[in-house]
């Protein structure tokens, strides 16, 4: 594997006068048009040719990284500034992994390195990984493994890895009870978190406007279904557009759409606070730790935007002209049911956040761990299939732990617009569905829930990449 960078490379140990003529000589091969730079196309066109992989935009990080006076390629002197650069930060990085000092990287060395950056690892896994660096089949890497390995791509440590298996909640799938995104120390040094933060809300908005129809017809039959009145999928449908057309279908977009932005600006900063709380060194974090700062992040997110929950369900499943706008409806709440009608369903929704977290943490984590056991043999990198796979059915599962509570808290949330006299209390409502429906019954309307998940994902991935690239994040 790359024997052709290797016989550049394998002489340049140390920064003086061969090392140099090392780095002019990969130049001149990469310099395929002999204009005295190394473009985009060029590095990219040359790095394949020579066997060395590298990740999707690496290229184009590298030139935009070297390229001081900003000509769009890389002369001699910034290509090899670049390299000298880039293997510096390679020495250091091994050398802070090496923890015995002994030269060489072991599966037990990534095993604790990756763990103290919040990654839990069986031995068995962190030799996988270890097997996508290592050369010559020793099971073990030394320095010019390591260097060879990442000198062509922009990473300079094993949080990389964690980069690939980072349970984004970036796929939206409507629901906002998902852990946090966890960012990097450069992700957020260089504001690369922000701009993702902002595709991730980007993406959200466009997917929940696609899947909104189906959103709808959720909320409508956890409100109105029974065993006495029994909506179907299509009837559902027909009696919304039959009593207010077409565009009926996106009732409640607007306010869903609307508390993406605020939801998730308070969820990442409440979570950077409670990681730091939690952290017992001020850095390392485990995944109990993560799960707990999560949940209460959702928690704080959840209590400060919980009113547009509550106007959300009602417009929803307003009538025709029963309210003119979002601020109408407001009004009309504050002035009919007071204050605390905002607040209504919110205890269910807080212990929905628990069961949902836990469950799509958990089994993100055992979908991760057995794809590394099975299949990595050459790289810990699953490819987008897989990542897409994982984060799909573990969400599902989580939605399916906590529906019963989504649905206890949607009645309360429209115990107004159904019934203006008693107001019953969760445990009261709980015991009423089951006791009039069944077990069952706590779960109407998660068919249209079910059906959401595949193109809703679909639409906030493909949106969050074309984003990411509108925002510089990736090219």
């Amino acid at each position: 594997m790359h024997h052709a960078l290797r016989m550049f490379l394998t002489e340049g140990h140390c920064w003086d006068g061969s090392s140099r003529k090392t780095y002019a000589e990969l130049f001149e091969k990469l310099d395929t048009n002999k204009d005295g730079k190394v473009d985009v196309a060029e590095l990219r066109a040359g790095l394949i040719a020579m066997g060395v992989s590298f990740r999707k935009g690496a290229a184009q990080k590298i030139v935009e990284s070297g390229d001081k006076n900003k000509d769009g390629g890389l002369d001699i002197t910034e290509f090899s500034r670049y390299l000298k650069e880039h293997e510096k930060k390679l020495r250091l990085t091994f050398k802070s992994l090496d923890k015995n000092n002994d030269g060489c990287l072991d599966a037990k060395e990534i095993q604790q390195s990756l763990g103290e950056l919040g990654m839990d690892i069986s031995k068995e896994e962190a030799r996988k990984i270890l097997q996508s660096i290592d050369i010559d089949g020793t099971m073990t890497v030394d320095w010019n493994e390591w260097r060879e390995h990442f000198l062509f791509n922009p990473a300079t440590n094993l949080e990389d890895i964690i980069r690939y298996w980072k349970h984004s909640s970036v796929l939206d799938i409507g629901d906002s009870l998902a852990i946090p995104d966890e960012f990097t120390e450069e992700e957020k040094t260089t504001g690369i978190w922000w701009r993702q933060l902002v595709a991730g809300a980007m993406a959200g908005a466009i997917s929940r406007t696609g899947t909104a129809p189906l959103d709808r017809i959720k909320v409508f039959i956890q409100v109105h279904a029974s065993k006495s009145n029994n909506i179907s999928l299509v009837g559902g449908f027909k009696q919304m557009i039959k009593e207010g057309g077409v565009t009926s279908l996106w009732r409640g977009n607007g306010v869903n759409v609307l508390k993406i932005a605020p939801e998730t600006s308070i969820k990442f900063m409440a979570y950077e606070q409670y990681k730091k709380l939690l952290s017992s060194d001020g850095g390392k974090v485990e995944t109990h730790q993560r799960f707990i700062a999560g949940s209460l992040a959702g928690a704080t997110a959840q209590s400060a935007i919980y009113p547009l929950e509550v106007m959300k369900t009602r417009l929803t499943l307003r009538k025709t002209g029963q309210y003119s706008g979002m601020f109408d409806c407001a009004k009309k709440i504050l002035q009919k049911e007071g204050i605390k009608a905002f607040y209504k369903g919110y205890t269910p929704n807080l212990i929905g956040i628990i069961p949902y977290a836990g469950i799509d943490l958990a089994v993100y984590e055992s979908l991760k761990n057995m794809w590394l056991s099975r299949y990595a043999k050459d790289t810990a990198n699953p490819g987008i299939l897989v990542l897409l796979g994982c984060g799909t059915i573990s969400s599902t599962c989580g939605q399916l732990a906590s529906y019963p509570l989504a649905l206890v808290r949607t009645r309360m949330q429209a115990q107004a617009t159904l019934d203006a006299g008693e107001q019953t209390s969760m445990r009261t409502l709980v015991k009423n569905v089951v006791a009039k429906e069944g077990f069952f019954g706590l779960y109407r309307g998660i068919l249209p829930n079910f059906m959401k998940v595949i193109p809703a994902v679909s639409i906030s991935y493909v949106v969050y990449e074309y984003t990411k690239t509108g925002l510089g994040i990736s090219k």
